[in-house]
């Protein structure tokens, strides 16, 4: 499994914690039991390769991250989607931000560059043209304003 397709899993972990009461932790055990992931392997060809450890622990990081720090999180979306309500933002989009935002704030081995296009080309397949460039271009301006140039 690359670490593109990890980051994809987490995404949409992501977004089902802003749609599941339960905690990072119960919705991480649940997809990583083996025989259940191997259910959603026959569905979706994202879940083919069960996660080596290695993968799992990215996983679990970007997840619990991101469920811990929502909050701060969400407050830089808002800052840099200018004329947009929070609300307006699909929760496919937030999770791709959030996950891209975390990387770049606390996962020191991923380049900022990296965790940006890839949360830029993941979008790609779940929103339209036009939200890929909302995407950019918050991604963007919270890359040059938030943190330190080490992309």
């Amino acid at each position: 499994m690359k670490r593109a397709i990890a980051r994809e899993i987490a995404v949409r972990l992501c977004f089902a914690l802003s749609e599941n009461p339960s905690g990072p932790e119960e919705i991480i055990e649940h997809l990583f039991n083996e025989e259940y992931y191997k259910t959603l392997s026959e569905e979706d060809e994202l879940y083919k390769d069960f996660p080596s450890k290695k993968q799992l622990a990215y996983i679990t990081q970007i997840v619990t991250g991101v469920s811990n720090r929502a909050a701060e999180l969400d407050g830089y979306i808002e800052k840099y989607s200018i004329g947009w309500k929070f609300g307006r933002i699909s929760r496919t989009a937030a999770a791709i931000m959030k996950t891209a935002m975390y990387e770049v704030l606390y996962m020191p081995d991923v380049p900022d560059k990296v965790a940006i296009n890839e949360a830029i080309e993941l979008a790609k397949h779940y929103e339209p043209p036009e939200t890929c460039a909302f995407i950019n271009g918050i991604l963007g301006s919270f890359s040059r304003e938030e943190v330190e140039p080490n992309g």
